[in-house]
């Protein structure tokens, strides 16, 4: 999607050269580059202006920020969506369960990739796919997703940097500890192109914070906090601690009748990539979920 921001220029900001200035509002390396075909993407008071040219104190900043990356092929196919917060830089949605993100091996339509592309192609923002924290198709919950190259830079960055704090539920079998913090590197298991494993010797640091909201029965009811986002994170370390997610049939052995790994992104809180303002939303249990507690 094309974005255009527009800067007034401080005291505080006088001297500063264009480039080091949109470095510091997260334009990265590649964005500037990709921008260097466009003569109309940077202007200061109307007229064009060079990268290493100083700003002074009251300038009219304009950058134009012209969408450069094709869609990856993805089809739009109208859907429903449960849309929390849009502007013109971020979407937040509520993920059901049952929906793979992106795109795959027998899902080229049914997933949030297609639904957002037909919503965005409806209202003539035409953007690639940039999704921000990556949900499995069965876990529920909260997903952001950039609509433009900046948003994507600066939410990744955050990301990397743990910036991003994201609260799981889930319902894990036996009764757990009131909390705790699991510290065990993940790795892929070998011979396995999905599945990960704990994994000492050669996996990366991995770490989960939990705490016990209820114990329901044979199963307890948690929340749980990232520390690191690794695949099948939440997961992999409530099977090794020996409380498997229900429902969960690749690292349960004894999934049970739950239809799916019962775990859902229930809050996130980042700050806005290009307002700088504090963001937290939240999604209730959804209804499967729910039923558990009842």
């Amino acid at each position: 999607m094309d974005r255009i921001f527009h800067y007034q220029i401080t005291e505080n900001e006088r001297g500063t050269t264009v480039l080091d200035f949109l470095r510091k509002k997260g334009f990265s390396r590649h964005i500037l580059s990709s921008m260097k075909a466009d003569k109309e993407a940077l202007t200061r008071n109307g007229q064009r202006i060079g990268g290493r040219e100083q700003l002074l104190a009251g300038d009219y900043f304009r950058v134009r920020l012209l969408e450069t990356v094709d869609s990856d092929g993805i089809i739009p196919v109208s859907m429903p969506l449960s849309i929390l917060y849009e502007d013109e830089d971020i979407l937040v949605i509520n993920k059901p369960a049952d929906m793979p993100v992106h795109p795959s091996i027998g899902n080229y339509t049914n997933t949030l990739a297609n639904g957002v592309a037909a919503y965005l192609d409806a209202k003539g923002e035409h953007s690639p796919f940039r999704c921000i924290n990556r949900l499995d198709r069965d876990t529920t919950g909260l997903i952001v997703l950039a609509k433009h190259a900046l948003s994507a830079a600066v939410l990744s960055q955050a990301m990397r940097s743990r910036e991003i704090h994201r609260t799981y539920q889930a319902f894990a079998l036996g009764e757990t500890a009131a909390s705790g913090t699991i510290d065990a590197p993940i790795a892929r298991l070998n011979g396995s192109l999905i599945q990960r494993t704990v994994d000492f010797a050669s996996g990366e640091r991995s770490v989960t914070h939990y705490r016990t909201l209820a114990h329901c029965s044979v199963f307890s009811h948690l929340e749980l906090n990232l520390e690191t986002g690794r695949t099948h994170q939440i997961r992999v370390h409530m099977a090794y601690i020996g409380h498997p997610l229900l429902g969960d049939t690749l690292y349960n052995k004894t999934p049970g009748t739950f239809p799916r790994q019962a775990l859902h992104s229930a809050s996130l809180s980042f700050v806005h990539p290009i307002t700088g303002e504090p963001l937290n939303f939240h999604a209730p249990l959804p209804e499967d979920m729910q039923n558990l507690l009842t």
